[in-house]
C-alpha cells in the first residue's frame, strides 16, 4: 500500500489509484503516487518518494479531518452555486422577456410587465430605470456569489495547497509544492487583473472580437498549466479563474455600479445609464462564463478528461460549447 494515502482525501486517493488504469499516449502517462506502486525498487522511484515526502510532510493535515472540511466546503460551495448560477439565470430570462414587453409597448405609456405563476401564487414583476420610492427594502443578490467564491477557496485549499498530493504530478513537472501554489494563486490574481483591463479597455466595447482574444488566452493558460500542474489542478485552477473573475464581477464591478445609480436617485439626480449598462454587461458574462465553469467543476470526478495528453485540447474545445449551450439558455 502507498505510504503517503494518509495525507490524501478520499476523492484525491481514488484519482491517483486510477490514473494507470487509463489508456494515454506513452509520452503522458500520469502514474503520480502509483508510479512507487507499479514500480517499486527503482532509484528514480525511491528518489521521488523521498522528495514527495519531504515536501508533504510540511503540508500534512489530519486526514479525518480533511475529509471532513472537504465534505462541508463541497456542500457549502455546490448549494451556495446552485443559487448564484440559479439568481443569475433568472435575472437573465427576466430582463429578456421585459425588453421584449418594453418594445411591444413602445407607444404606450404604460410599463413594461411579467406575469409568472409558481407555488400556488401569482406574480408581476415590473422593471423600472428609476423606482418612485426608495424607502421600500431593496433586495441585494450577493452573497450567493460571496459564498459561493470562498467556499471553493476553501476546497482549493483542503484538496489541492495542503498536502500538494493532488497539485503536483512528478511526470509532469518537478515543482515545489510551494511554486506550484504560486502559480495557481497567481492564475486567479492575474487573471481577474487581466479580464479587467480587457473590460475596461476600448476591447470591451466590441463583444466578439473580446470573445476571441479571451478564447485564445484561455487556451493559453489551459495548456500552460496542464504543463506544470496535475491535469486535475489545471483543470480546477482554470475553473476557479472563471469563478474568481464572476465573483469579483459582483463584487467589484455589479454592486458599486448599483450603489452609485442609489446614490444618483437620492441626491435627485438621474441615475447614469452607462453604470447600469456596464453592470448589465458584466452580469451577461457571467451567465456565459457559468456553463463551462460547471464543466471544469466536475470534470475531476471523470479522470479521461483531465489525463492522457488531450486535457488542454478537451478544454479549448468544450469551453466555446458551453458558450454556445449559455446562449441558448438565456434566449429559453
Amino acid at each position: 500500500m502507498c505510504p503517503y494515502y494518509s495525507v490524501l482525501s478520499a476523492t484525491q486517493l481514488i484519482a491517483e489509484v486510477e490514473r494507470p488504469f487509463r489508456s494515454a499516449p506513452a509520452k503522458r502517462r500520469r502514474f503520480s503516487f502509483c508510479n512507487y506502486i507499479i514500480k517499486p525498487g527503482s532509484d528514480e522511484s525511491k528518489r521521488r518518494r523521498a522528495s514527495l515526502a519531504t515536501a508533504l510532510q510540511k503540508l500534512m493535515i489530519n486526514p479525518t479531518i480533511s475529509e471532513w472540511l472537504n465534505f462541508i466546503a463541497r456542500w457549502v460551495h455546490v448549494f451556495a452555486g446552485i443559487m448564484w448560477v440559479g439568481t443569475t439565470y433568472y435575472f437573465t430570462w427576466l430582463d429578456a422577456r421585459l425588453s421584449e414587453e418594453e418594445l411591444a409597448l413602445a407607444n404606450n405609456e404604460k410599463a413594461a410587465q411579467i406575469w409568472m405563476v409558481h407555488s400556488g401564487g401569482f406574480y408581476v414583476v415590473e422593471k423600472r430605470k428609476v423606482p418612485d420610492e426608495l424607502s421600500r427594502k431593496l433586495h441585494w443578490f450577493r452573497w450567493e456569489a460571496a459564498t459561493t467564491w470562498l467556499s471553493g477557496l476553501v476546497l482549493l485549499i483542503v484538496v489541492y495547497y495542503m498536502g500538494g498530493g493532488a497539485l503536483i504530478d512528478r511526470d509532469v513537472s518537478d515543482l515545489s509544492v510551494g511554486a506550484a501554489v504560486a502559480i495557481g494563486i497567481g492564475v486567479l490574481v492575474f487573471g481577474w487583473l487581466l479580464y479587467d483591463l480587457m473590460m475596461i479597455s476600448l476591447l470591451g466595447r466590441y463583444e466578439k472580437l473580446f470573445a476571441v482574444i479571451a478564447y485564445a488566452l484561455i487556451v493559453i493558460v489551459t495548456y500552460g498549466l496542464t504543463r506544470v500542474l496535475s491535469g486535475r489542478a489545471a483543470y480546477i485552477h482554470v475553473g476557479a479563474m472563471f469563478g474568481t473573475i464572476m465573483a469579483a464581477n459582483v463584487w467589484m464591478r455589479i454592486l458599486p455600479a448599483q450603489r452609485k445609480m442609489i446614490e444618483a436617485i437620492k441626491a435627485g439626480k438621474p441615475p447614469n445609464q452607462a453604470l447600469a449598462a456596464q453592470a448589465k454587461l458584466r452580469s451577461k458574462q457571467n451567465t456565459f462564463m457559468a456553463v463551462p465553469v460547471v464543466f471544469l467543476m466536475i470534470s475531476n470526478h471523470f479522470g479521461g478528461n483531465t489525463t492522457g495528453g488531450y486535457d488542454w485540447v478537451h478544454v479549448a474545445v468544450l469551453v466555446p460549447l458551453g458558450w454556445l449551450a449559455a446562449k441558448f439558455i438565456r434566449r429559453a
